[in-house]
């Protein structure tokens, strides 16, 4: 599955807070950063919800209700070399 084939309301695993954790998305759009609500609390953060770059989204689940790999785009790669390249 593609990021950008992910619509509101699906359950998603995201991994910004440095470990993965439970979410649902919040937004229809396509591109380099998605809105979503994390349950930071899964990890003893709080719950929020915010913009997360799409390549920090991991996993989602299908239209049979299976979780799925999320695979990304050619410009969500070089969106990634180039945040590596500044330390991010």
């Amino acid at each position: 599955m593609k990021t950008n084939d992910i619509k509101k309301g699906t359950e998603i695993k995201t991994k910004q807070l440095g470990v993965a954790v439970s979410g649902v998305m919040m937004d229809n759009l396509k591109g380099n950063t998605r809105m979503i609500k994390t349950n930071g609390s899964e990890v003893g953060m709080f719950d929020e919800i915010g913009s997360v770059y799409a390549t920090d989204i991991i996993m989602a689940v299908n239209s049979d209700g299976v979780w799925e790999d999320v695979e990304y785009t050619d410009k969500q790669i070089k969106s990634i070399k180039m945040r590596e390249q500044f330390g991010f």
